[in-house]
């Protein structure tokens, strides 16, 4: 049975594992541990998807937890995929943020169709600045 968390510790090394597992580490900075430690700390909101002491899935936001929250990662073990455990993890997000609290996010390639099987709507307007 999977748990979900709000209150979990993990350490950067974990999270990069995790990332690895889920393919997202394709798209993120998993050879730098001080990165990820920036980014698990910097995050207001992390859900975390546990299978006993095994982390296998995350849900890191940055929000103001009443009109917007930013979700900048969503990572689930490969092994654990299209088991619902995303979808909780989005779920879990959504029951930690006000009533009327939207939830923007930029899909991994590999992940585009996947949001809108969940209910999400595509909006062309976003942009990005890289430095």
């Amino acid at each position: 049975m999977i748990q979900y968390r709000d209150n979990a510790t993990i350490t950067p090394e974990e999270a990069i594992d995790l990332y690895i597992r889920s393919t997202l580490g394709e798209r993120r900075p998993v050879h730098n541990v001080q990165t990820f430690a920036d980014m698990l700390k910097n995050a207001n909101l992390t859900i975390t998807a546990w299978d006993k002491d095994k982390l296998v899935g995350i849900s890191r936001s940055l929000t103001d937890f009443s009109y917007v929250a930013y979700l900048a990662d969503l990572a689930v073990d490969q092994t654990y995929q299209q088991s619902g455990i995303g979808k909780q993890l989005i779920e879990e997000t959504k029951l930690r943020l006000g009533p009327e609290c939207m939830i923007v996010l930029l899909a991994a390639p590999k992940a585009n169709e996947y949001y809108k099987h969940i209910g999400f709507e595509h909006n062309p307007r976003a942009w990005t600045l890289k430095k």
